[in-house]
């Protein structure tokens, strides 16, 4: 099992939730963060006084899935949150050891 962290920009929400349902994640949870890198935030202007905000609004997506869908699920969201603009955003994949269902008891790749 694996699991794929995906930190995108907030409107593509949607796009990225429709995607990977119509390629079999049943799943998903979303986080609302803030964050920057290479965009390194902006400047907004604000009763006249210019100021930097640092760290951007941004959506982490979490998603455990079965090891033989790891590509189409990096796939999709290349695809669907890509607006080919600096600040898209990145994918981590992760090793999921173990995963147990709380309400049933059911382990593994059953649990997801």
């Amino acid at each position: 099992m694996k699991m794929v962290i995906a930190i995108i920009k907030p409107f593509k929400l949607d796009d990225v939730r429709e995607a990977l349902s119509e390629i079999g994640v049943q799943g998903i949870t979303v986080t609302e963060v803030r964050g920057f890198g290479r965009q390194k935030g902006h400047t907004e202007l604000y009763r006249g006084a210019e100021y930097v905000v640092d760290f951007l609004p941004k959506i982490k997506i979490e998603a455990v899935i079965g090891d033989e869908l790891l590509d189409q699920v990096i796939d999709s969201i290349k695809k669907s949150a890509n607006t080919g603009k600096i600040g898209d955003g990145k994918i981590f994949v992760i090793n999921i050891e173990q995963a147990i269902r709380i309400r049933t008891g059911e382990t593994g790749i059953d649990a997801i």
